[in-house]
């Protein structure tokens, strides 16, 4: 019995590495249901596996670090577990420029229809559903909705 759980555990190690921050360090949260991300942010079909770039506060344990946390995600508790966090190695070509977007007073900003790409009809039980697929353009950049 003992043989058989060294040669697990020698298994186990093999893909098990020991991660340590220290304070100011850059980092990314895992989503996942444990750490309850998911529920802070818009559940979407192609969520992404880390969020964001947050830096440690302080070292709680050994295993428990306290991140500051963006206002958005206020409802979340501010200590996670190390499994929970993926280290951040600098990479300037990781530094986006961002173009500023032109808002109106209330709030909304000028998109250009560009075509009618497509249009069915989705037919429920009792009514039916216009469905139409646009392109738009904003700044330059063109979607499909």
């Amino acid at each position: 019995m003992l043989t058989t759980q060294s040669r697990q555990k020698s298994y186990a190690d093999q893909r098990r590495k020991p991660l340590e921050f220290d304070d100011g360090d850059c980092i990314f949260i895992k989503v996942t249901p444990i750490t309850r991300v998911g529920r802070a942010i818009k559940a979407k079909k192609l969520n992404l596996r880390y969020i964001s770039l947050f830096h440690i506060m302080k070292r709680i344990e050994p295993v428990a670090y306290k991140i500051a946390l963006l206002l958005h995600l206020s409802n979340l508790h501010d200590v996670f577990h190390v499994s929970q966090l993926q280290k951040y190695t600098h990479d300037a070509s990781h530094v986006l420029e961002l173009e500023p977007i032109q808002l109106k007073e209330n709030l909304t900003f000028q998109v250009t229809l560009v075509k009618n790409d497509d249009t069915s009809v989705k037919r429920l039980r009792k009514k039916e559903v216009m469905l139409i697929k646009v392109a738009w353009s904003q700044l330059g950049i063109e979607e499909h909705t």
